[in-house]
């Protein structure tokens, strides 16, 4: 009977133990976790250090990109400022030499010894330069003598009754009109044939 109650004692030490043993690691684990969840948590730490850094390279290239949206479109600006400031440049340029050509002109005019003919020259070289300049920047001379009246680009200043001509053609250029890359700029000023009193205009 000693032995068996000797043995006994001794394993309920041993399960004491052991239980102890056990209690302590639950507790052991409830404090730090278990390996699996420390994992979890180790994982979304570093997810949330991702995210953010690519939120911060995002906005950083945002920032960037506004940046040089607001550069181009300054630069836009002054690029457009400019070619509204000096849009008659070229003209301009081309200009300067017809007037230098009425300038000498002038003073072959103002010589006591001017020949007609030789001012005659130098008017027809200055007009030709000018209409050298006006071919160049696409304005064309409107000269409708002969031609039917257009409304479009013709002013009618006044009638004439004529038998030789259609009515509404244009017998006379008072004043020639201009366009510029098509679009008018100045109607020519003419005079408008009218049919004969009394007379049926067949092609009405």
């Amino acid at each position: 009977m000693g032995k068996e109650q000797e043995v006994a004692e001794n394993g309920a030490a041993t399960g004491e133990e052991v239980a102890e043993e056990v209690a302590e690691e639950n507790l052991t684990e409830e404090a730090n976790g278990t390996p699996d969840e420390a994992s979890s948590q180790e994982d979304l730490q570093l997810l949330l250090e991702d995210a953010r850094n690519k939120a911060d390279e995002h906005w950083d290239q945002l920032l960037r990109a506004r940046a040089e949206y607001e550069n181009l479109q300054r630069r836009h600006e002054r690029e457009l400022q400019n070619a509204h400031k000096f849009a008659l440049e070229g003209f301009a340029a081309d200009i300067l030499a017809v007037r230098d050509s009425m300038e000498l002109g002038l003073d072959a005019a103002n010589n006591a010894g001017a020949e007609v003919q030789s001012l005659r020259e130098g008017m027809e070289l200055t007009l030709k330069l000018l209409s050298d300049v006006m071919e160049r920047h696409k304005i064309v001379q409107i000269d409708p003598n002969g031609e039917p009246f257009d409304p479009e680009f013709h002013q009618a200043m006044t009638m004439q009754p004529r038998d030789d001509v259609p009515p509404n053609t244009v017998v006379a250029v008072m004043q020639k009109g201009y366009t510029l890359n098509g679009r008018l700029i100045r109607p020519a000023m003419v005079m408008v044939s009218q049919g004969e009193p009394g007379k049926v205009d067949e092609q009405a």
